[in-house]
């Protein structure tokens, strides 16, 4: 698993600033928006290949709640950045997050049966975890704008859900 996870935390480290684009500066909101809604849309993509790959109930249903949270959480974050006139900012950190997805993607792809099943679940507790660190350390504290921490805080606290169902889901499957 640390092995397979290696990606996806050198992009977390990215964010959380360690050897990062953003390391000595905090992101600007409209980067924060840009991570985000990154973040979520690759989980949507991972849960999307899970839906389409497992033949376990419990993780198809998990997958389709992420789907569903995720798109829900994405379209108030369009909303929002369209209220205040806001262009989310590419960056480094949203590029590696793409870049560590792809490869979780490509290695995910070569899996079948309970071996996918494991290895999705287990990158699922560990990104949500990862996320959620940076959510509560980097992307909260650096929100200037009221109405994005607000809507980072309300993200944080599903997330937090969804790391929480990965776990249950995983030990389930032990």
């Amino acid at each position: 698993m640390t092995l397979r996870l290696t990606t996806a935390a050198a992009a977390i480290a990215l964010l959380l600033g360690a050897n990062g684009a953003l390391g000595a500066d905090k992101p600007t909101d409209p980067q924060i928006a840009h991570i985000a809604y990154t973040a979520g849309v690759l989980d949507i993509e991972a849960a999307k290949q899970a839906i389409a790959t497992s033949k376990n109930k419990a993780v198809v249903e998990f997958a389709e709640s992420m789907v569903r949270d995720h798109e829900a959480v994405n379209k108030q974050a369009l909303d929002l950045v369209k209220k205040l006139n806001v262009t989310p900012e590419d960056n480094a950190t949203s590029k590696a997050l793409s870049h560590a997805a792809e490869t979780k993607r490509q290695e995910l792809a070569k899996l079948s049966g309970a071996e996918f099943d494991k290895a999705y679940v287990e990158h699922e507790v560990a990104y949500h975890k990862q996320v959620n660190g940076a959510l509560e350390t980097l992307l909260i504290p650096a929100a200037q704008n009221g109405e994005l921490k607000s809507l980072l805080e309300t993200g944080l606290k599903l997330f937090q859900g969804h790391q929480q169902h990965a776990e249950h889901v995983a030990m389930e499957m032990k």
